[in-house]
């Protein structure tokens, strides 16, 4: 067994094998990602409306649980933008406009998604995402980012921020710009050219870090807050207290459970896209369970040390990966150095502007923003392809678009449940109408004669095949569909059954009053090359439906024997 299809351990299984050669990679990835993080987390923090020094309690017990519980060499765990968004949305109608107590839950709703995540990975509930498709996260993403995005614009031009929905608030923002304070638009805009001027061309150097800096020494030296700038403020100094949150009820962690789902649904799916696509690279397999497990240890831990909700982040799992980092270890070493920030380097970061740190956050979230994918689904969308596949793409653009404007109305989970919705319901419309293809043979392969128009189907022969399983959803219109190709010189249909991997009662039972009606019309109805448990089902089906099954297309042709 190779090393990287073996078994690892349970406990920090990344670290299996481990050479010494790895350590200078490992560390040099850890410094790189700690550069980011730091300035990150301070400014994801914002995004879940707790104090800034919460993201980098929460990034510490996080990093170093994932390492022990996941299954990814490269997975950085930490405070993100999605789940932060997702945690200051649920928790603001249970806090009241209590400071405090929105403090408490936002910590509880880490302690309780850990829990939740940990009984998922228990029960190998790995497959859950599965059920969000690529389009509906992708049109989730692309929402959930315009919607930080102008959540950030009034702390960008230093005015009041309007509350509702993305429209509402942008709407605010373009009644607020005459009261623009000059110096905060120039510093904001100033940071976030910078960011991404670094991002662009400087892709190596940290650029958070680097305007973070800038930004706090432009404030020591020009003094800056005394002339009207808002800055971060106090940041206490020193490790988080550990236990569970004051002034949270039982019935609080009850009430909980709902949003800890969302939050953990939408890191997993997250945390388990960037796993796998760096896993691909580096010829391993990620666990989707264990992947469960860890983000459940990482949330679980997060919130026992104060912290908010963490999840896996591709941006720093990018620049982990594209570092060199090659286990875990990285993500130990930005643990070590983010403790030696929350000891010594607080004070550092109290001078910062929040029009910088505002900056920080859209130019982390602004490459989420991907309309050219939502174009490309659009592009599919348009093309003239087959009814099947034209259904198929018009469904993933749908449920992409559905799941941008549901988190732009009505915020994030119902976003979210809004697109899988669609997408579920397309997928049931889609199964219900399978392509049924009549057949004409091409050398030795029978193939789908509209995609050959030059191929002629054999004298009186109807060879169809079905591009899906027979079951209740689909059986009428497969008969339909069969029944619509028969014309007056048909003397034999064929189903190809090779591409049905399965039948249920309802489909066997179909199968037997198509072959009853064709009878009547002196057709016969064979079925060819039957799969997987096709010929058992029809024997056992209400008695048994006979229909004559024959080893290949060929063999049901050629037979002289009368059905």
């Amino acid at each position: 067994m190779s090393p990287q299809h073996a078994r690892s351990p349970l406990v920090f299984g990344s670290l299996a094998g481990y050479q010494r050669s790895w350590l200078r990679p490992d560390i040099i990835a850890g410094l790189t990602v700690w550069a980011v993080l730091v300035p990150e987390a301070l400014a994801y923090a914002t995004i879940a409306g707790v104090p800034p020094v919460i993201g980098l309690y929460a990034a510490v017990p996080a990093l170093i649980l994932y390492a022990a519980a996941g299954s990814s060499r490269h997975l950085i765990v930490g405070p993100m933008s999605a789940t932060a968004a997702l945690s200051a949305a649920m928790i603001a109608p249970l806090a009241g406009g209590d400071d405090s107590r929105f403090l408490s839950l936002s910590v509880a709703l880490a302690i309780v998604t850990g829990l939740v995540g940990l009984f998922a990975g228990f029960i190998r509930m790995g497959f859950i995402a599965s059920f969000i498709s690529e389009p509906v996260l992708k049109g989730f993403i692309v929402g959930l980012a315009l919607t930080i995005i102008i959540g950030q614009v009034p702390k960008l031009l230093g005015v009041e921020k309007g509350e509702g929905n993305f429209f509402v608030q942008a709407w605010s923002v373009l009644r607020e710009l005459g009261n623009a304070d000059g110096l905060t638009v120039f510093v904001g805009l100033l940071s976030l050219a910078a960011v991404l001027a670094v991002k662009r061309w400087l892709p190596l150097v940290p650029g958070s870090l680097l305007v973070v800096l800038l930004g706090i020494a432009a404030v020591a030296l020009f003094g800056l807050d005394d002339r009207g700038i808002d800055i971060v403020g106090h940041i206490d100094a020193g490790l988080p207290s550990v236990g569970l949150p004051s002034g949270v009820r039982a019935e609080d962690y009850l009430d909980l459970i709902g949003p800890a789902v969302g939050v953990l649904l939408i890191g997993f799916a997250e945390g388990l896209g960037a796993a796998k696509t760096y896993a691909a690279k580096a010829g391993y397999t990620v666990d989707a369970n264990r992947e469960l497990t860890g983000l459940g240890a990482a949330n679980l831990g997060a919130g026992l040390c104060s912290g908010m909700v963490v999840n896996g982040s591709l941006s720093k799992t990018a620049v982990n990966g594209g570092a060199g980092a090659k286990t875990q270890v990285s993500g130990l070493v930005v643990a070590v150095l983010t403790v030696v920030t929350l000891l010594f380097l607080t004070g550092l970061f109290e001078k910062l502007p929040e029009a910088t740190l505002s900056a920080v956050v859209i130019a982390a979230v602004i490459e989420l923003v991907d309309f050219s994918s939502l174009a490309a689904l659009y592009r599919v969308w348009t093309r003239r392809l087959g009814s099947i596949y034209g259904l198929a793409a018009r469904a993933d653009f749908a449920a992409a678009i559905a799941a941008m404007f549901g988190v732009l109305l009505f915020d994030t989970l119902p976003g979210l449940i809004i697109g899988i919705a669609v997408s579920m319901l397309l997928l049931l419309y889609r199964v219900s109408k399978p392509h049924v293809a009549a057949l004409a043979k091409e050398g030795t392969r029978w193939v789908d004669i509209s995609s050959h128009p030059e191929l002629k189907p054999a004298d009186g022969v109807i060879v169809v095949r079905v591009e899906a399983g027979l079951f209740f959803a689909n059986a009428d219109h497969v008969r339909d569909q069969i029944d619509a190709l028969v014309t007056e010189d048909t003397s034999m249909i064929i189903l190809d059954a090779e591409t049905s991997p399965f039948i249920d009662v309802s489909g066997a039972q179909m199968l037997a009053q198509l072959r009853d009606s064709l009878e009547r019309k002196n057709i016969t109805f064979r079925v060819a090359r039957d799969v997987g448990q096709f010929r058992d089902v029809l024997a056992g089906a209400a008695g048994g439906v006979k229909v004559d099954v024959y080893p290949s297309v060929a063999e049901a042709m050629a037979d002289p024997s009368p059905a």
